[in-house]
């Protein structure tokens, strides 16, 4: 299970995250469940900047990693800034017309630097 993050960073690799969706079932009522997540969203980020450093048009493969990338967002809402900086950068580098990319980069930041309520 340790090495299952690092497999899902690279590409074509849809198998291992059929697997990483069966643990975080199996992990859902678990106190493991965020790290996991944190691992699954590091991994998901690495994996679209390598998949968008080859400059290798898999249009449906990208289009799950993205949503996947906003599911995974919207539960951890935090990232590790190295991965961020590099999904970022390469993204807009090789996919700035995208419009799925922008989608998701544009909810990515609402949720990444929303303003902390004062309640």
């Amino acid at each position: 299970m340790d090495q299952l993050p690092a497999a899902l960073e690279r590409v074509g690799n849809e198998e291992s995250w059929a697997l990483a969706d069966a643990i975080s079932r199996v992990l859902k009522n678990s106190e493991e469940l965020h790290s996991w997540r944190r691992h699954l969203l590091s991994a998901c980020m690495r994996g679209l900047v390598a998949m968008y450093s080859k400059d290798e048009s898999q249009q449906e493969v990208e289009r799950s990693m993205l949503l996947r990338l906003e599911e995974l967002l919207c539960v951890v809402e935090e990232v590790d800034p190295d991965d961020w900086c590099s999904l970022v950068k390469t993204g807009l580098k090789y996919r700035y017309r995208d419009e799925t990319f922008l989608k998701v980069l544009n909810v990515a930041i609402q949720l990444l630097y929303k303003k902390e309520s004062s309640l």
